[in-house]
């Protein structure tokens, strides 16, 4: 066998302990390698959370668990793990942070189909199948049935099953029918999660609105409940509560989480499992804002405690295994080019946290890396006659920060397949969230007085000091349509915005439309108030912001060697200019259009500065590792491209430079120089 050294493999990989291999928010979104995880971390909490479902699979009743832990501790990454080892016991889904909290009910539901659609690793049907297969309506209709598509005996045979406790129960019924319908599935699917459907989509199910109020949408919810007693229970996960709704003194509304949670007991909504997963010193701030009576609905408190140097030696050692392995011999040390002794310095107290940890791994292997180059840059230099070329090890906050929106950004556009994935109060939200980060001043949600329709508006001051009103509706429902902009009639007739932007992708209707009539009046050429038609891929840009500022706001977000605060994030985004390709804000005149790309150099510029990126970040790495990650990050390009484009950057006296450029390619290291 050939020996490849460590210290080479070290030259070459990207650092094992890098931010962007970090996890965070939705665990349906998020594939850690199973082989990184360390069992005896928080293993108490993982054994209880299995008796608490292995208890509701028993009696059935709903319980609660508050999961608290500092920053750090690994609160979400303990709520993923938790999802891929008893998921074959239960049913999980991920609440993302509430935006409105009069839409909170709304919100619960639409993630909860959302997770249910989602498929659990090894199955190759998604939750919300498995779900119905375990049903007996399901399980004894016969083939003849399936072949003659009954509807009305599957229907009729679920009331005999569940005469009472079912909302709605015939139309509730029907539409789970509906979703072995692979024509209707999708309809089916976005009725069940709130989505507002026309007329015509409603009659194609056979229902005669959609789940448009709270009530509506907590009664279908104790519905899935009801019914998931013949199957496993449902775990709710509730995290990064940092983001949620604000009160109007500032504060987050905690107790209109904890109000659903006391309703999902009082009412006695069955077979679920509430998981609040919370930051401790959030909960000390928040706790007192929470009635008694609320939490004394938590059936337990369970704290992440801190991990210990063992423990932190063998989260370093599961980072650096598949390293390794590369290697002949293999060192001695699982955890070299790290040692025990530094973590013993650094953590005099024996005790630590999963993040700090990983911070700490980040900066000692990157020192590593740039110790063994330096001495090869050393001795080559020696050889040529030329000083050598000075490196340093200190992080480049800036290419870091690139090198994770581009991560976020991709892995939210492989997802997003409609802008009505998200609700109006959501896409409102996530708006002003990307424009207190352009520092746009005054921003004000709830524009419209219409309790039913304020989430969907925001306002804000013009660089003149004029009142900018913005409403975002994407309801298919022309009737409610028709409802929005009467509602906007009525934040203008109370001078609540000089001018108003609406926004909307969906259709308005006809002239035969009473919505229409009063659609073209209120937009009218001559007016100052505007429609625009949002893309998808400005949907994108915002979603991406959104997932950042939340794992911000959780502590969660690693950048380089730092975790950024919610105003060095907004700086970021401004400088970086990573939200210039947002039409949408393009035509909200708060960006300025950027310079059409006149060639093929300039249309590949996103793809070099990913290079530039990479090799900042990293400082050193193989030339065939940097071309696999560009040909993994960007279809458009080929290994033999990127080469180019490698070769292209390190030409001259570009910080970028080749070790050894005479050997083969497969043997070359890409180094940064520092200036």
């Amino acid at each position: 066998m050939i020996s490849t050294t460590i210290d080479r493999i070290i030259q070459e990989d990207p650092n094992p302990f890098d931010s962007e291999t970090f996890w965070s928010g939705n665990f349906w979104q998020e594939s850690p390698d199973p082989h990184l995880t360390v069992e005896s971390i928080h293993q108490e909490i993982v054994i209880q959370i299995r008796e608490y479902i292995d208890d509701i699979a028993g009696d059935r009743r709903s319980r609660t668990v508050l999961l608290e832990g500092e920053t750090g501790s690994g609160k979400t990454y303990l709520l993923g793990r938790i999802r891929r080892l008893l998921n074959p016991k239960a049913f999980f889904v991920y609440i993302e942070p509430f935006t409105a909290s009069d839409f909170i009910w709304r919100h619960i539901l639409r993630y909860t189909v959302d997770s249910l659609l989602e498929v659990p690793e090894g199955q190759t049907d998604s939750q919300l199948l498995l779900w119905l297969k375990g049903l007996s309506g399901f399980q004894q209709r016969s083939w003849f049935d399936w072949l003659r598509g009954e509807k009305p005996r599957f229907v009729d045979r679920l009331i005999e099953d569940y005469p009472t406790g079912i909302y709605n129960d015939r139309e509730f019924f029907g539409v789970l029918y509906t979703l072995t319908d692979p024509q209707l599935s999708k309809l089916a699917c976005e009725w069940l999660r709130g989505d507002d459907l026309d007329d015509e989509n409603l009659s194609k199910l056979g229902v005669r609105s959609s789940i448009d109020t709270e009530d509506a949408a907590q009664k279908i919810l104790a519905n899935f409940g009801r019914i998931s007693v013949e199957t496993q229970p449902i775990v709710l996960c509730f995290d990064q509560l940092d983001n949620i709704a604000r009160l109007d003194d500032g504060n987050i509304d905690l107790p209109a989480l904890f109000r659903v949670n006391s309703a999902i007991h009082n009412q006695k909504l069955k077979n679920f499992l509430v998981i609040i997963s919370i930051i401790t010193d959030t909960w000390r701030q928040n706790a007192p804002r929470v009635l008694a009576t609320d939490k004394d609905r938590i059936d337990r408190v369970l704290q992440l405690k801190q991990i210990t140097i063992d423990e932190a030696e063998a989260l370093w050692a599961s980072r650096l295994y598949l390293l390794h392995h590369k290697t002949y011999p293999q060192p001695t040390s699982p955890i070299y080019p790290l040692s025990r002794q530094h973590l013993e310095e650094r953590f005099p107290g024996g005790k630590t946290r999963p993040r700090n940890t990983l911070i700490l791994g980040r900066r000692l292997f990157q020192e590593s890396k740039i110790k063994v180059l330096q001495a090869d840059l050393d001795s080559q230099g020696d050889r040529n006659g030329k000083p050598p070329a000075r490196l340093s090890a200190e992080a480049d906050f800036d290419a870091a920060f690139k090198l994770v929106w581009m991560k976020k950004f991709k892995q939210v556009g492989e997802r997003l397949a409609n802008i009505r994935d998200y609700s109006a109060p959501e896409l409102i939200q996530m708006l002003a969230e990307v424009l207190a980060a352009l520092q746009v001043a005054d921003i004000q949600l709830r524009l419209i007085p219409s309790r039913i329709y304020a989430s969907y508006s925001l306002s804000y001051a013009d660089k003149n000091g004029d009142r900018v009103g913005i409403v975002w509706s994407e309801d298919k429902n022309l009737v409610k349509f028709c409802n929005l902009i009467k509602a906007c009639q009525d934040a203008i007739a109370l001078d609540r915005c000089s001018r108003l932007q609406l926004i909307r992708a969906e259709g308005v209707g006809s002239s035969n439309n009473q919505g229409y009539k009063l659609y073209s009046q209120l937009f009218d050429r001559d007016s100052d108030n505007n429609h625009f038609m949002p893309e998808l891929s400005s949907v994108r840009y915002l979603v991406t912001y959104h997932s950042l500022a939340n794992d911000v706001l959780a502590g969660e977000l690693v950048v380089g060697d730092r975790s950024p605060n919610l105003q060095e994030l907004q700086t970021f985004v401004r400088e970086s200019g990573t939200l210039k390709g947002c039409l949408l804000l393009q035509k909200l005149a708060l960006l300025d259009a950027p310079e059409p790309e006149e060639n093929e150099d300039t249309s590949l510029k996103s793809v070099e500065e990913f290079l530039v990126n990479c090799v900042v970040s990293q400082q050193c790495i193989a030339f065939k590792r940097l071309l696999q990650e560009a040909v993994d990050r960007f279809e458009e390009i080929d290994r033999d491209r990127a080469s180019q484009l490698v070769r292209k950057l390190c030409q001259g006296d570009s910080k970028m430079q080749i070790l050894n450029p005479n050997v083969d390619e497969s043997e070359q290291l890409v180094y940064l120089v520092k200036e």
